[in-house]
């Protein structure tokens, strides 16, 4: 059994990604300096969020999802080494009787918890953004305005209010293994963050370099409400793989629709509960004993919103610009896309005709 095992439960819009793919770039080479990453994939940690939250989307979910998290349990508990690492934000919104199941997985062993963390005023407009890329249909007021935090739903407030969530992982783990890594939106500051990690894992990452992040793809404010718009039209586009693939990687990131990335803000409303929200956040982890891993500072709301448009500020006229460049950008690539199937469907013709006699 291992004698410490990490649970990164994200939250959301955190690098987590980022942390991800270095974890499994490195996956040899950290088992050799004693942290096991467990499972055949990355995809094993998300479905055993799913199975930890007893999430009825499980059962909707592709290949083998019969018991997921058991699985990686399993895998720890027959590891020699002194360290193992679990990583998936959605493990964020877990309910208390989840969180003890967690904790009652490892027994000899101590679970110690990892959050990156950003200034909720920060954090929720990305959100909002992320969300929408994948098939979000609800304004950003609409989608920031509290409600009861929901297990089952990892893009809710129960997956990205910090002050909640340490509260909630707070009531079973101790505040001295919950370890928060406060990051920046700076992008240039990534392999900080990567190193960070390790550190708070006990595992020394010289020459353990993060593989190169691929381009972050953030939608200005015309793209991203025009986006929302054409999501609300998507009558048979249910399935997260229907969604991730043609929405989010194909219209959102596939270059196929402009964007100027200008940068937007929620209501005034909305955006003082995210000051009050984050400030709350801030005082937990002045006073109650987490482990804060970095500066602070960085998780406290600036003074004053930013001086940029609320989405509902946009015009029919700039969406109608969006939409129609839009257009003519998936019409040539369909375009492209038709006369290369056909080039391989000749291909294909050629190659089976029958030999010549």
């Amino acid at each position: 059994m291992s004698r410490r095992v990490y649970l990164h439960i994200g939250l959301l819009k955190t690098a987590t990604t980022f942390l991800q793919e270095a974890l499994w770039v490195h996956k040899q080479a950290l088992g050799e300096r004693g942290l096991l990453v467990p499972g055949r994939h990355r995809r094993r940690h998300l479905i055993s969020s799913l199975d930890l939250r007893e999430d009825p989307k499980l059962a909707r979910r592709s290949g083998d999802v019969a018991q997921p998290w058991q699985d990686l349990v399993d895998e720890i508990q027959q590891w020699a080494g002194p360290t193992a690492v679990i990583s998936h934000e959605f493990f964020a919104p877990a309910a208390v009787p989840h969180i003890r199941r967690a904790l009652e997985s490892f027994p000899g062993s101590e679970l110690h918890v990892v959050i990156t963390a950003r200034v909720l005023t920060e954090l929720a407009p990305s959100l909002w953004q992320e969300w929408v890329k994948n098939g979000g249909k609800l304004d950003i007021d609409t989608y920031l305005e509290p409600g009861e935090p929901d297990p089952h739903d990892e893009w809710g407030w129960a997956a990205f209010d910090l002050a909640d969530v340490l509260r909630r992982w707070g009531s079973v783990i101790p505040h001295d293994r919950i370890h928060v890594l406060p990051m920046r939106a700076d992008h240039s500051r990534r392999t900080e963050i990567w190193d960070r990690f390790l550190d708070t894992m006990g595992i020394d990452g010289t020459g353990l370099v993060p593989p190169e992040e691929a381009a972050n793809v953030s939608l200005g404010v015309v793209q991203v409400e025009s986006l929302r718009r054409i999501n609300a039209e998507l009558m048979d586009f249910n399935t997260a793989g229907d969604r991730s693939h043609w929405i989010r990687s194909y219209l959102a990131h596939g270059g196929v629709m402009p964007n100027e990335r200008e940068r937007f803000r929620p209501g005034a409303e909305r955006w003082t509960d995210l000051v009050e929200r984050s400030l709350e956040a801030v005082r937990l982890l002045e006073s109650e004993g987490y482990d804060v891993r970095g500066e602070l500072d960085a998780l406290r709301p600036p003074d004053e919103p930013p001086s940029v448009r609320h989405p509902s500020e946009v015009g029919n006229a700039e969406m109608l610009e969006t939409a129609t460049r839009t257009i003519a950008a998936m019409l040539t690539d369909v375009r492209s896309r038709n006369q290369a199937n056909k080039a391989l469907k000749r291909q294909l013709e050629v190659v089976s005709e029958p030999p010549r006699v």
